[in-house]
This record gives C-alpha cells, structure tokens and sequence, in this order.
C-alpha cells in the first residue's frame, strides 16, 4: 500500500510539472522578435525559441510536435507577453506571422506610395522609387509589344497590404502589380487598350473623387480628344513638376508653360504615361465613359463637378466657384 501510495504521489507530481510545463505560460512582457528561415527544421525551432525566451524548454515543443504533428511555418514571430508553449506552438502551425499594414489609397502616385512606405516602416523612399523604376519587366506583358516603360505608375493598385518587416521593395511591388492583374482580370481590361486606358484612368482619379461624376469627366476627355483639344488637366501638370523635382505646393504661371510631355496644356493628347494609380471606379469609367457633349468641368465649393458644353458656361461655374472659395 505504501508502495503504491508513492507510486501515486510521483505520478501526480509529474502530471504536475508536465501540466506546468506544457501550458503554464512563459516568456518576457517586453516586445520579442523571432525570425524563422524558410526551411528551419521544427527541433532547430524549438532551440530558437527557447534560446529567444519564448519557451522554456525546446524538449516540450518537441513532445508537442510528436503529439499534435504539423508543419511549423517560417516568418517573423512577435511576442509581448509570456504564453504558454502550447500557444506558441498553435501559433507557428496557423503561420501567425508579424506584419506591417501599408495602405495605398486611390490616386497615389509613386511619390505618394514611397513617402507612405517609408512612414510604415519599410525601406527608404529613394530606395522604393530606384526599385519601381528598375523593375518595369513586372508589367511588361500587359503592354502592348515594343512597349518599354520607364515605371510602374498606374499599375501599382490601390489597396492596404500586409507586408513583413524585412519585405523588399520589389516584394511589395510584385503584390501590388500581382493585384492590379486581378483587379484587370475582373473588368476585363487586356494588353491591347491597357497602356491608354490606365493613363486616362489616372487622370480622372486625379480630377474627380465622385465614383457616380467619373465617367462623365471620361467623357469630356474623350471629347476634347476628338476635337484635338488640349486636355489642360492641372494633375498632369503638378506630375510634370514632380518628375523634375520642381514641384512648390502650388501652380505657378511657370509650370504651365512646362516643355514636359506630361504638361497637358503644351500638349495635345494624353500624357506618355498614367500620373497616379487608379482603383476601380476609375478604370470603369476610362473604359466606359458616359456620352454626352460636355467638353469642361470645374469643382463646385461643395465638392461636386459642374460640367458645361460651352466656354461661356464654363468660366461662369468657374467665377462661381471663385466667389465662394472667398467666403
């Protein structure tokens, strides 16, 4: 009896400890990262998150791994406070991996997206414009043959990403141009009309930010292009400047008589290239612009667009709008 009664004793007592050290929870309440390498076997897991302070020791995550069984995924971990193994465990079978969010809005352009990747916490925005200019060959089968572009404005799509910390430029390039290809697949925008059609696209989501105004001013587009009119765009303007590092937060009667090409008072059709990145709305209303005989358009002081089919009417929306920016 006494025999037993030890016997009994021992087994609780090591039901115990291993109760303790399979869920009792461990760690630092201080912010800890763990790298796992693709590739990492789970026991050389196990040392590296016990060596860490995740886990107390890698001989339970490796008796976890023998009784759940499962592949352990590669990533960034983060942990603020102590878990149990067990969570940790359940954490790198679900590849809970630690990511930034980068949110790209409609109209950015590459400026705007490398100022917006810098302030997430990835690379510099030197850095992200040399790679976005370097790596053209992403979109390069979606344009035209013979086409050589010199950057990935247009194509880079609106959206918010999750990228991990040590994410490269060209890896969050590739997400972004991989989601306009889907976001092209699903309006059934091909090769053919792809280069036009997201220029014309980058202006009107530059001009206007009323998803039910944006093929009407698609339409005074196509209309001015039909009569071989200038577009006199302001976005094209303000573009030019930032290509050449000009730009001073305001038009000046100088940017208007920019050579560039851009510059869509000098120059007649569309601009060589798009000026920012359009979302959905405004690829639709590029590739289906409203029919009317409107050929100007001025924003109002409430924020719509007043379109007119006549010059007269249009410098009168135009002095209207002056007169109430004034109040």
């Amino acid at each position: 009896m006494k025999v037993f009664g030890t016997l009994l004793l021992l087994l609780l007592v090591t039901a115990a400890a291993a109760t303790y050290v399979f869920y009792a929870p461990y760690g630092s309440s201080a912010e800890t990262f763990v790298d796992v390498p693709p590739g990492t076997g789970a026991s050389a897991i196990a040392a590296l998150m016990e060596k860490n302070g995740v886990i107390r020791s890698r001989y339970a995550f490796d008796f976890l791994r023998f009784k759940r069984g499962g592949s352990l995924k590669a990533g960034e971990y983060r942990f603020d406070h102590p878990v149990p193994p067990s969570e940790v465990y359940a954490r790198l079978l679900q590849g809970d991996v630690y990511t930034l969010a980068l949110t790209i809005p409609e109209g950015y352009n590459i400026f705007d997206i490398a100022a917006a990747v810098e302030s997430a916490g990835f690379s510099q925005p030197d850095v992200f414009l040399a790679a976005e200019r370097q790596h053209t060959e992403l979109i390069a089968d979606l344009l035209p043959p013979g086409t050589h572009p010199d950057s990935l404005e247009g194509y880079l799509f609106p959206d918010t990403y999750r990228f991990s910390r040590h994410a490269t430029p060209l890896q969050m390039l590739t997400a972004m141009v991989r989601r306009f290809r889907q976001a092209a697949a699903q309006l059934g925008l091909g090769p053919a009309n792809m280069a036009q059609t997201v220029t014309m696209a980058s202006l009107i989501e530059k001009e206007v930010g009323q998803d039910t105004e944006r093929p009407l001013v698609a339409g005074v587009f196509v209309n001015r292009l039909a009569k071989s009119m200038p577009l006199a765009t302001d976005p094209t303007v303000i573009y030019a400047a930032l290509l050449e590092d000009r730009w001073r937060g305001t038009i000046y009667a100088s940017d208007l008589q920019s050579q560039s090409p851009y510059n869509t008072y000098k120059h007649r059709g569309l601009p060589p290239g798009p000026i920012s990145n359009p979302g959905i709305a405004a690829l639709r209303a590029a590739m289906l612009p409203a029919q009317t005989d409107y050929l100007y358009f001025v924003s109002d002081a409430a924020g719509h667009t007043r379109f007119s089919v006549g010059l007269k009417e249009h410098d009168q929306q135009v002095q209207a709008y002056r007169e109430a920016a004034k109040r």
